[in-house]
């Protein structure tokens, strides 16, 4: 079938930290020309002001006001998807350690979610898209036309983290890398606005003895089994 000929869908990717889901949603959304919108990159934006501007997370009037002052979009820079901050590139600080660190109590946030989930509902237009996160089939996207959920072992996840970070040249160890997949996991699964979970019609993809290219294969396989 030529590309041109397929039907715009909404495809929603939730899952826990480090499986993956960013990588196959890029995949995905190369493949089919959809637009590609990282919502953990937001979430991670706002985490990354909030700690250059000294937020207290627990003030909740100080994180209104910060929030009214933050804009997240994205930019495509020789084919990869870069994040901005209030028009400056982020893409780099939002990946650190110290912004994994907060970002889940970031996230756990009313308020901040409820403007991230508008921005993220805004992104979406006329084109094919295919959006990355937490909550997307089960919040954002609930009537997405394809929702999967992944996940992986606990010690997979941490190591694939631990491999990306050292490859950044970022200093870390892998029980500082496990001690932090954990710590997020149970903030997302526990948090009462917007937890972690998988919906009821999303596909469940374990990718713990998978590679990028077998997933992306899987995944692919079951879209266009939905697009015929």
């Amino acid at each position: 079938m030529d590309k041109k000929d397929i039907q715009p869908l909404i495809i929603a990717i939730d899952g826990y930290s480090s499986c993956g889901k960013s990588t196959l949603a890029k995949q995905i959304a190369k493949e089919l020309h959809y637009v590609f919108v990282d919502s953990g990159a937001m979430y991670r934006a706002v985490t990354l002001y909030f700690i250059e501007n000294d937020i207290n997370i627990e003030d909740e009037n100080k994180v209104l006001d910060a929030l009214k002052h933050i804009d997240v979009t994205f930019k495509n820079i020789n084919g990869v998807n870069t994040t901005f901050l209030n028009r400056k590139n982020v893409e780099t600080e939002i990946r650190s350690l110290k912004v994994s660190q907060l970002v889940s109590e970031v996230s756990a946030i009313s308020a901040v979610r409820k403007k991230m989930v508008a921005l993220q509902r805004n992104m979406s237009g006329s084109q094919g898209l295919v959006m990355d996160g937490r909550d997307i089939g089960t919040v954002v996207f609930p009537n997405a036309d394809i929702k999967f959920f992944i996940t992986a072992d606990p010690i997979v996840r941490a190591q694939r983290r631990f491999n990306e970070l050292v490859a950044k040249n970022q200093k870390t160890d892998l029980h500082e890398v496990i001690s932090n997949l954990e710590h997020r996991d149970k903030i997302d699964t526990e948090r009462e606005d917007s937890p972690l979970k998988k919906a009821d019609d999303a596909i469940l993809l374990d990718n713990t003895h998978f590679d990028i290219e077998q997933q992306f294969k899987v995944a692919m396989q079951y879209i266009y089994g939905v697009i015929h």
